[in-house]
């Protein structure tokens, strides 16, 4: 039987693998999604640091138990920040579109769209 703690490592590892996997295609708009998916991984992974408790508080008390509000509050700020950051890279990204006319990364189209016989050098 799995333990909750491998299936939460292990949603973790497939999303950050899908984030990286997003990361290295050559267009803009995976990329987007891929540093989206990065810091989706991320802001998990510091949330379940901080450990999954129910029905205690927040703050020290008398209690054996005692909730730490630190992750959930880092991740609130992760979210906000990654919200912006999202939103400032897609930005980026048609403003490259439009500059270049291309959507790669690299300003380079790709071989298999290039014209046959074309060595790739603009005319």
């Amino acid at each position: 039987m799995m333990s909750m703690e491998f299936l939460v490592a292990t949603g973790i590892g497939w999303v950050t693998f899908c984030g990286i996997y997003l990361l290295l295609r050559g267009r803009t708009y995976p990329v987007v999604l891929g540093l989206t998916l990065i810091g989706y991984a991320v802001n998990v992974f510091i949330f379940t640091m901080g450990r999954l408790w129910s029905a205690v508080p927040p703050i020290l008390t008398d209690g054996p138990n005692v909730a730490d509000p630190l992750p959930q509050a880092l991740v609130l700020t992760a979210i906000v920040i990654g919200f912006a950051t999202t939103g400032f890279v897609i930005e980026l990204a048609l403003r490259s579109y439009h500059e270049s006319g291309t959507d790669h990364v690299d300003g380079e189209p790709d071989a298999a769209s290039a014209p046959a016989g074309s060595n790739g050098e603009p005319r």
